[in-house]
C-alpha cells in the first residue's frame, strides 16, 4: 500500500509535524486508498464475491 501511495498518489513526505498529526495524515491517506479500492470493486460489480466459500461457524 505504501508503494501505491508513493508512486500512484505522488506522496513523498508528511506535510505535518508531530506524532498525532502524522498519524492523522496517514489515516486520511489510508481511507482514501481504501475508498478508491471499494469504488473500483463497485464499478466492476465485484462486491460480495469471494475466492472461497465462507465456512459456517460451529
Amino acid at each position: 500500500a505504501f508503494g501505491v501511495l508513493k508512486n500512484d498518489y505522488g506522496f513523498q513526505r508528511f506535510l505535518l509535524r508531530g506524532k498525532k498529526k502524522v498519524k492523522l495524515e496517514i489515516l486520511l491517506l489510508s481511507m482514501g486508498y481504501n475508498l478508491n479500492k471499494l469504488h473500483k470493486k463497485i464499478q466492476n460489480e465485484r462486491t460480495g464475491s469471494y475466492l472461497f466459500d465462507l465456512k459456517a461457524s460451529a
